[in-house]
């Protein structure tokens, strides 16, 4: 494996407008993240929740929170290393294969 990536989910309390089946943004960080962890067990990576409304101080979070608003994404957002992997209803298929990209392997 290359290196520890960042993935990264943006979204809100409330659900997207377009999303109102789907799970909140919270919870799909929290199955995102178990699901990551069973697939690449023992193979680190960090995961981080933005509240768009409510960023942290870090620039880059805060302005792409910014740009989900403005722009009317769908959120969820998941971002891998910085590039867009999932909107609104992320898929796990797309986001292996983004993950096997940096040398994950499933277990």
């Amino acid at each position: 494996m290359k290196k520890e990536i960042e993935i990264i989910v943006y979204g809100a309390e409330l659900l997207c407008p377009s999303c109102v089946n789907l799970p909140s943004s919270k919870e799909t960080y929290e199955w995102l993240e178990a699901a990551l962890s069973r697939k690449f067990a023992d193979q680190p990576f960090k995961i981080v929740y933005v509240d768009i409304y409510n960023p942290p101080e870090d620039t880059d979070k805060k302005e792409f929170a910014q740009r989900v608003i403005e722009e009317d994404m769908f959120y969820p957002v998941v971002l891998i290393e910085n590039e867009i992997v999932g909107e609104g209803n992320p898929k796990l298929k797309t986001i292996y294969a983004e993950m096997e990209k940096y040398g994950y392997q499933a277990v």
